[in-house]
């Protein structure tokens, strides 16, 4: 298993993470935090924020940056992005686990509200934080990001969230094609993850820590961006090894 401590050094990153405070969030959060980076993270209150901090513990450092933003609307994300530029200086890194479950309904029995709130909203934010974000970016940093086997399977009475981790994908699989390797975009596609919401882990699912320090990896490399498949812990340790930054054993 990997070691915190054969995290590389990005000490002189900066780097956003929409949906830090999530389960997979957090993950990411610790994880360039404990990397030495200056970690952005927008929550919706002062209370939110405070609340994540002490979730964190030792672990929030003065360089965590808790934005009180609403990054969903384009309006939104350019906002929190413009901030972290006149802030810190600039971005580096994106790591982008946003995102929610859906379920209950099969497609033709979804109402307008189901669409927009499962569909519409989740794919809005994804674009507006890459159209804000990715134009200011240094080309030393990734752009990560984060999906679900959703994307590749199709889930009965959660069609929704498998449509809109497929137009993520191909989200990726297009940024790639234009971007012609001037920046590097990742897409990390998770399988069932172990968060701190998780009552009864599986020893075998991937945790937050390992997708945090898969991400850490990514932006660390200098390989072009590319799809990373972490459906379980296996195939997690095989990224940090794939990368080649942590002294990951199997």
């Amino acid at each position: 298993m990997y070691d915190h401590t054969s995290l590389p050094d990005l000490s002189e990153r900066r780097v956003l993470i929409p949906g830090g405070t999530g389960g997979v969030g957090e993950g990411a959060v610790r994880a360039y935090l404990t990397a030495g980076a200056q970690v952005v993270v927008p929550t919706r209150s002062q209370e939110c924020a405070e609340g994540f901090r002490a979730l964190l513990g030792k672990a929030a450092t003065e360089r965590l940056h808790l934005f009180e933003f609403d990054y969903t609307t384009f309006a939104g994300a350019e906002t929190l992005v413009t901030t972290m530029v006149e802030r810190l200086g600039g971005v580096d890194d994106v790591v982008a686990p946003i995102g929610g479950w859906w379920h209950g309904k099969q497609l033709w029995e979804i109402d307008e509200a189901d669409w927009k709130a499962a569909f519409v909203d989740l794919a809005t934010a994804h674009m507006a934080v890459l159209r804000a974000a990715l134009p200011r970016m240094t080309d030393q940093g990734a752009y990560s990001v984060v999906v679900g086997q959703s994307a590749h399977f199709p889930i009965p009475g959660s069609g929704l969230v498998s449509m809109e981790q497929a137009a993520l994908l191909m989200m990726q699989q297009v940024l790639v094609a234009e971007l012609q390797g001037a920046k590097r975009v990742f897409l990390i596609e998770l399988g069932p993850v172990a968060t701190r919401f998780t009552e009864t882990p599986d020893p075998a699912q991937v945790t937050s820590a390992q997708i945090g320090a898969v991400a850490v990896a990514a932006s660390a490399s200098t390989q072009p961006g590319r799809q990373v498949q972490l459906h379980d812990s296996a195939q997690a340790e095989a990224a940090l090894v794939s990368f080649g930054t942590l002294g990951a054993a199997l």
